[in-house]
């Protein structure tokens, strides 16, 4: 065993609950882990449905970050699977998962992804919300035993990667993507849009 994944497996027991653990820990952090990535759908509805024309450019583009960095994730997965802690017998899990690669945590490189998209574009409420979500969620999915600590370096690392790379993209050809969006969102929409219910 290499020095930096003794030192990821000696970080994750540090942080990783035991029976020991208070219930209300446990099941406070599962709760994190698992739903809080829920945030993520609602924020960028609530964007698109009920913002301005900068809130819908924003939330189409953090979709784009984040659609970019699940395709590097799984790559990364294919070229280097990493097993998570049940599958090496190490520590304690308290939350059901597919035994697939960890490295990089698909949940915390949606969140940056959102959170750094909102930031760049200046929605830095939103965007320092978002990025909490993120540590929250790093956190408890190592609390609760389905990630190593790195899965979560990794994370922020691809997110950074993908919001770098879309930035150019973006200025290039997002307007025409947010003219297209724009269209078939005042089609499929015109009924609630015709009763003052959403932002046309």
């Amino acid at each position: 065993m290499n020095t930096l994944e003794a030192f990821n497996q000696a970080l994750f027991l540090n942080i990783n609950a035991t029976p020991a653990t208070p219930t209300w820990q446990i099941q406070t952090a599962v709760l994190i882990a698992d739903g809080g990535i829920y945030m993520v759908p609602l924020l960028l509805m609530g964007l698109w449905l009920w913002g301005n024309e900068k809130q819908r450019d924003l939330a189409v583009r953090a979709c784009v970050v984040a659609m970019l960095a699940l395709g590097i994730n799984q790559l990364i997965g294919l070229a280097w699977p990493h097993p998570r802690p049940i599958m090496i017998g190490l520590g304690h899990t308290f939350l059901q998962h597919a035994r697939d690669s960890s490295f990089p945590s698909d949940h915390v490189t949606i969140l940056w992804c959102i959170a750094l998209t909102l930031l760049s574009g200046q929605a830095r409420r939103l965007g320092l919300l978002t990025l909490l979500g993120g540590f929250a969620v790093a956190w408890a999915r190592v609390f609760v035993g389905v990630h190593f600590p790195l899965d979560m370096v990794g994370a922020v690392a691809v997110a950074f990667a993908a919001c770098a790379s879309v930035a150019p993209l973006w200025r290039l050809g997002g307007t025409m993507v947010m003219h297209v969006a724009v269209v078939l969102y005042r089609k499929l929409f015109a009924w609630p849009i015709a009763l003052g219910w959403l932002r046309p």
